[in-house]
């Protein structure tokens, strides 16, 4: 490895295959995990309750074998590791018998961090919003620019069809969580990257399952700053008070700021209103964006990702080259389909400042014509009631707004007539959804789903029903 990074240990296979098991390997993250642990060498199996397509197939494909369920069936078997994903806890019956019978076990951010990313210079995507594009933006401009990255993105990037891969070069990007790495270790999972290039994108509220407060999540967004080395770079996004914040509590490592105007070292100004063409200023560098992607927001993560991406001498010029080919990530504005003048889309903004940014980057690109918003509230905190205020106003963009009253939800009292005071629609069934959602459309109609579940496939369903 070259510049400031040599003292890095080289990559190695192993010498000895060892065989590893991974409890919940289904998930986006420990799936990717297993993808990575096996380019090592490790004979990989795993466990989880639901075990379906396509994470199931992926992983076969890799020859990987599958327990369904999380009894202790599995440890008959000796591992030289067991490890343990954070949707596992106490009372299962396979963690019981893992910790009684004192079997090595570590985390799936730890095992990560110990046999592959200390290995690796690591470009380490943070923030409440746009881990996911901003790595697959990061990754695709080093791909596009002949660096053949590594990454585990938890999503599926559209110019690499898969969340995950190893390569035999140096770099690494990673999207790096703030959500906890296990049931035994409540440290966030960025702590364990040995990162070298940190973004921190934005700080808001979130994950109101583990965290009290944004004053707990800032903490360990300052735990993962003292991580970074002095010769390391953090790229911070100018316009979050939080994040300066989180600075000021210590920082150890040179900083590029980067937003809205000339107060940040690199900054954007859009030509088009939806952001689908934008100028970039850096120094004395200056180059121009025209690319498919829309949106304030994801202006902001191409930045963020053009100012990491000069970590490995690729020029401003080319990286808006590559942005200008990016395709996009699954479920980011991911067009499902057209039929009878209604365009559907599939979304994951769940938190309400993604939802409103969203909303405002279709309306910007589709001025006078209609926008449905249907929102799905799936996440823990948005289940727990902690963003409740906030999500009437982040919805207000839309021509017509929907969501989903499931029974289940611990809305605080009032919640449901609050959103029907402000003209947004609520609905306890997905059937009852596609059944009626064709009626509330016009001609040229932008229909926008947006959950981080699987939300039923109603996108898919509702583009079924209105084809027949």
């Amino acid at each position: 490895m070259g510049g400031l990074y040599h003292d890095k240990m080289p990559f190695m296979k192993l010498q000895k295959q060892q065989k590893i098991h991974i409890l919940g390997i289904c998930g986006t993250f420990m799936g990717g995990l297993a993808a990575l642990a096996r380019s090592l060498g490790y004979q990989v199996s795993g466990s989880d309750k639901n075990v379906y397509p396509p994470m199931s197939t992926q992983l076969e494909n890799l020859g990987i074998n599958m327990h369904q369920g999380y009894d202790d069936e599995v440890l008959s078997q000796q591992y030289d590791q067991v490890v343990v994903g954070n949707v596992m806890t106490r009372g299962m019956p396979v963690i019981e018998t893992l910790l009684s019978d004192e079997q090595y076990y570590t985390s799936g951010p730890q095992w990560l961090g110990d046999h592959l990313l200390r290995h690796k210079k690591v470009f380490a995507v943070a923030g409440t919003h746009g881990k996911t594009s901003t790595s697959s933006m990061l990754a695709w401009i080093l791909e596009d620019n002949n660096q053949n990255p590594g990454f585990l993105i938890g999503g599926v990037a559209e110019d690499f069809g898969i969340s995950a891969r190893n390569t035999d070069t140096e770099s690494f990007v990673i999207e790096a969580d703030e959500y906890d790495s296990a049931f035994f270790d409540k440290r966030s999972k960025f702590v364990h990257y040995h990162a070298n290039v940190a973004i921190l994108n934005n700080l808001e509220f979130d994950h109101a399952d583990i965290f009290p407060d944004l004053n707990a999540i800032k903490t360990q967004f300052h735990h993962f700053v003292r991580t970074i080395p002095k010769n390391g770079i953090i790229i911070v996004n100018n316009d979050d008070e939080n994040l300066k914040q989180v600075l000021d509590m210590g920082c150890w490592t040179p900083i590029v700021s980067f937003g809205h105007d000339e107060s940040a070292d690199i900054y954007a100004k859009p030509i088009k209103a939806d952001c689908s063409k934008f100028e970039v200023y850096f120094g004395q560098e200056q180059t121009t964006v025209e690319w498919n992607l829309t949106g304030k927001h994801n202006m902001l993560n191409a930045i963020a990702a053009m100012a990491a991406a000069q970590q490995q001498s690729i020029s401003l010029e080319d990286s808006a080259l590559s942005l200008a080919k990016f395709q996009g990530i699954k479920r980011r504005m991911e067009f499902i389909g057209e039929a009878k003048g209604i365009n559907i889309f599939d979304d994951f903004a769940h938190h309400p400042t993604a939802i409103e940014t969203t909303i405002d980057g279709v309306k910007k690109q589709i001025g006078e014509q209609q926008l449905i918003a249907i929102f799905e509230p799936r996440s823990n905190s948005m289940r727990a009631g902690a963003h409740a205020q906030a999500l009437p106003d982040s919805l207000k963009g839309a021509d017509i707004a929907i969501v989903m009253d499931y029974p289940e939800l611990s809305w605080e009292a009032g919640m449901t007539k609050k959103l029907h005071q402000q003209n947004i629609q609520t609905l306890s069934s997905v059937d009852e959804l596609i059944e009626n959602l064709s009626a509330m459309c016009e001609d040229n109609c932008h229909v926008v789903f947006m959950s981080n579940g699987s939300f039923e496939n109603a996108p898919r369903r509702f583009l079924d029903k209105i084809k027949c």
